[in-house]
């Protein structure tokens, strides 16, 4: 059976000062894209998401808009391939957020003071694209933008494993992951996804994964 995955971005949000919940238009948006895609699926739709509430509360809300329109829903909950990129300061793996403080508040005894200190994470503050910049870093301190493609395509892949009837996966992830993606499938930077829009793969049974970029939401 061919598997289909939509790997989206969450829904909006009004800042990126830690895990901000989902605005109401976002949920009003990812309500209709679940009316959308069960017009689209044959089968079931299981629904997943990165560990965030903003990608939880998107992926419920793409759920509950799809049993509305009729179909068959799996929630299965976080899937751990959909974190943002794992980024490393003072030994200790952090969320890619937007402030000192947000980046001190992740490290037992650390300062913004101490956040300042470290070059790349002093950069990623100041840049007018911090995603961009990070999908255009050669070194990171933890995952580039190949090793994060190279895990979705692997996630990806592994949907031919499953023996039951859900030809659809509908993920909800954050926008490094699918810049990440973007660049691998296109040669080049995507730029910002809108809400709700992401990626869509197409997964053989052998295994194969073919991902296209999806410029606004299925």
């Amino acid at each position: 059976m061919t598997q289909r995955l939509f790997l989206l971005r969450h829904g909006e949000v009004t800042s990126h000062r830690g895990d901000v919940p989902v605005t109401d238009e976002g949920l009003r948006t990812a309500v209709e894209v679940g009316h959308r895609l069960a017009g689209r699926a044959e089968g079931p739709i299981r629904v997943i998401s990165g560990e965030t509430r903003r990608t939880r509360d998107t992926a419920a809300a793409v759920a509950r808009g799809a049993r509305e329109a009729g179909a068959t829903v799996l929630e299965d909950g976080v899937a751990f391939a959909l974190r943002n990129p794992d980024l490393y300061l003072a030994g200790v793996r952090v969320d890619m957020v937007s402030s000192e403080e947000a980046f001190a508040v992740q490290i037992p005894g650390f300062t913004e003071a101490d956040v300042a200190k470290v070059a790349f994470f002093a950069e990623w503050l100041t840049a007018p694209d911090r995603v961009g910049w990070w999908v255009r870093h050669p070194d990171p301190p933890g995952d580039d933008a190949a090793a994060v493609a190279a895990r979705i395509r692997s996630f990806a892949a592994s949907l031919a494993d499953r023996a039951d009837d859900t030809a659809v996966t509908v993920g909800v992830t954050h926008s490094p992951v699918l810049r990440a993606c973007g660049l691998d499938v296109a040669g080049s930077d995507t730029g910002e996804p809108a809400w709700l829009a992401g990626l869509e793969a197409e997964i053989g049974a052998d295994r194969s994964v073919t991902l296209r970029v999806l410029a606004e939401a299925p």
